[in-house]
């Protein structure tokens, strides 16, 4: 990736991509990705045309967005030519609706974009996932209780820290039977199986970029072996005393 493609890539980022030439067409214009389970792999083929009446010479192809990876692409689209762009999209930390963009970008900094569209299922549902740990100071203690249950509201969660939070968190479980018809009132006693969890700072680590950082941004992630792709996540945030 030259300096061209390198500038680009940091504009696009922050600039809508309905600045990108249309000379290539994808067809369907906008490709469904379909309905995924979180932490699954598809591998995807997108076909279009080059409708002009010039040849296109690529120079890359990448993805606007996360997860895509692997990218085949040819080095020519011939006048009026087909082209077929393959890469594998992984829907690891992505939830909820996504419309990642693929970006191709000529031999003069030209982009090109293929617009997609897709729906991420999650395992889990989290009564709360953002938590504040207001002002802190390295070995103070931070305590926060939050209801989990499985999205299909059948089996109980089975939810535990992987081993990279465990360094710096710990957490504790209680069986429930949840009523979860108002989430904003998510109460004991229902009908669904969940867990009330406790998390709890073992005192939290800063180092590296962390500490040119008045901020605390903590992902705390947890793993499930009856759904092992899935990555399951909080966020807590603060600022250092």
């Amino acid at each position: 990736m030259n300096l061209k493609t390198i500038a680009l890539v940091a504009f696009l980022a922050g600039t809508s991509v309905s600045i990108a030439d249309e000379s290539i067409r994808f067809v369907p214009e906008n490709y469904p990705i379909g309905v995924l389970n979180q932490g699954d792999t598809k591998h995807i083929v997108l076909q279009g045309a080059n409708t002009t009446g010039k040849e296109i010479v690529l120079e890359n192809v990448f993805g606007q967005g996360n997860g895509m990876s692997n990218f085949k692409f040819p080095k020519t689209i011939p006048a009026k030519g087909a082209v077929t762009i393959e890469f594998d999209l992984n829907t690891a930390d992505m939830e909820g609706q996504i419309k990642p963009v693929v970006v191709l970008v000529d031999t003069t900094g030209k982009p090109y974009t293929a617009n997609m569209d897709g729906i991420v299922k999650v395992p889990f549902f989290f009564g709360e996932k953002l938590f504040d740990a207001g002002y802190y100071a390295q070995g103070e203690k931070r305590e926060w209780t939050f209801y989990v249950w499985e999205t299909d509201k059948k089996a109980r969660p089975d939810l535990t820290l992987d081993s990279e939070s465990a360094k710096q968190f710990a957490m504790s479980t209680k069986s429930v039977m949840l009523n979860v018809d108002k989430l904003d009132q998510i109460k004991e006693g229902g009908k669904v199986p969940g867990l009330k969890v406790t998390l709890s700072t073992k005192g939290l680590s800063r180092e590296g970029w962390e500490l040119k950082q008045k901020s605390i941004r903590k992902i705390v992630s947890f793993k499930s072996k009856k759904y092992p792709l899935a990555t399951p996540a909080v966020l807590i945030v603060g600022y250092w005393k």
